[in-house]
């Protein structure tokens, strides 16, 4: 019998999975995906998620990859509403750290057990001194066990750990691609550009590379072709006409909220997009999930070693991070609210509200709060 099976290589399994091969115990990882792919969309580190990484050296690995970002604005038709100061925050890391996702998988790989790839998970079942894992790949089918079991298998595997999670769609819809830019004054700057028609959100990736997204209005036309003329058109529209140029291909994708009340069940764990999702707001999606990994692993540790669950303090950990993940998604709809197509009116009061949101006296908090500072476990 393992000591732990995590199912899921995603940047959240891998991160859990490496943190308890750390400390010597034996960890399967199991990814249904035959090769690396697409994963998460996020692209920004947040500082509490650096912080919580620094000692096992995981922070420094992305650090190589990443460019800091420190800087944000709010523009909106040629006109900076405010500037969100990530350089003054009072926390180690005064900054997003923003890399590709490829990056990302690319260090967490390094820091984990290689996982077992094409091997689906059809059932998980708790019992009362183990879990059994029941996986499926091109040839046959097997049962595993392990004393402990994590889900961070992502919305896809959500129905493995719960029966029904309220889920809430949002009639949003967004284009996105990553292009390249000609060197520019502002290419470490994070922008957000609000037009009537809808946001468009553009931020630095490293070697001078932009991630482009874009609000989209329902198409008449949902392909290839079609996405990255509407992408192209509404990054010319929106405030960046130069990258307009660059669009070369696009992706498209709506948004939804789900926050399961409770992540553990007896020896199963959820953690990650498994148990949570939200987002559009500047990977927080990711991040929640890699600081549910940081904190839980201790306390799997903890288990192991003693062969006792630290109940109590499972449950703390439980209650933060739900309220983590809560306090994410009302961000969350807040932001997607912010970046619909609005009338004349509603827009001029948007921008009027951005621009109280970004002053002087809130500045400070907003930019807090878009780095994960209102999280349960972020540190200084």
């Amino acid at each position: 019998m393992r000591d732990v099976i995590v199912v899921g290589a995603g940047p959240v399994g891998l991160l859990i999975a490496g943190e308890l091969a750390h400390r010597g115990f034996d960890v399967l990882v199991l990814e249904r995906r035959e090769s690396v792919g697409a994963g998460t969309r996020a692209i920004g580190v947040h500082a509490p998620v650096l912080a919580a990484l620094e000692a096992s050296g995981v922070t420094e690995s992305l650090l190589t990859h990443a460019l800091r970002v420190e800087r944000g604005e709010a523009r909106s038709r040629g006109r900076t509403l405010g500037v969100v100061r990530f350089d003054r925050l009072s926390t180690r890391f005064p900054f997003v750290a923003t890399l590709p996702q490829a990056a990302t998988e690319s260090v967490l790989t390094a820091f984990a057990p290689p996982p077992e790839r094409g091997a689906t998970v059809t059932s998980i079942v708790p019992a009362r001194d183990s879990v059994r894992v029941t996986v499926k790949n091109a040839t046959r089918e097997r049962e595993e066990s392990a004393r402990v079991v994590v889900a961070a298998s992502g919305w896809t595997g959500r129905s493995l750990v719960y029966r029904d999670v309220p889920t809430h769609v949002y009639r949003d819809r967004y284009l996105m691609a990553d292009v390249d830019v000609a060197d520019r004054p502002d290419a470490a700057v994070a922008l957000v550009n609000l037009d009537p028609e809808g946001v468009l959100e553009s931020f630095p990736l490293p070697a001078g590379r932009r991630r482009l997204v874009a609000w989209d209005s329902p198409p008449a036309e949902d392909s290839d072709a079609a996405r990255v003329e509407r992408l192209a058109t509404a990054v010319a529209r929106r405030g960046e006409p130069e990258a307009a140029a660059s669009v070369r291909d696009a992706s498209a994708f709506g948004v939804r909220r789900v926050v399961a009340p409770q992540l553990r069940g007896g020896r199963l764990f959820a953690i990650g997009d498994a148990a949570h999702e939200v987002s559009p707001i500047g990977g927080q999606g990711m991040n929640l999930g890699l600081l549910d990994a940081a904190t839980l692993a201790p306390l799997i540790a903890q288990w192991l070693r003693e062969d006792e669950p630290p109940d109590a303090a499972l449950r703390v950990w439980e209650r933060r991070r739900v309220r983590s993940a809560t306090t994410a998604a009302r961000l969350a709809a807040v932001n997607t609210a912010l970046g619909r197509s609005l009338g004349p009116s509603a827009d001029a009061a948007r921008r009027a509200a951005l621009r109280l949101a970004l002053s002087r006296f809130l500045g400070g908090a907003f930019a807090s709060a878009y780095a994960m500072g209102l999280d349960a476990d972020a540190t200084s």
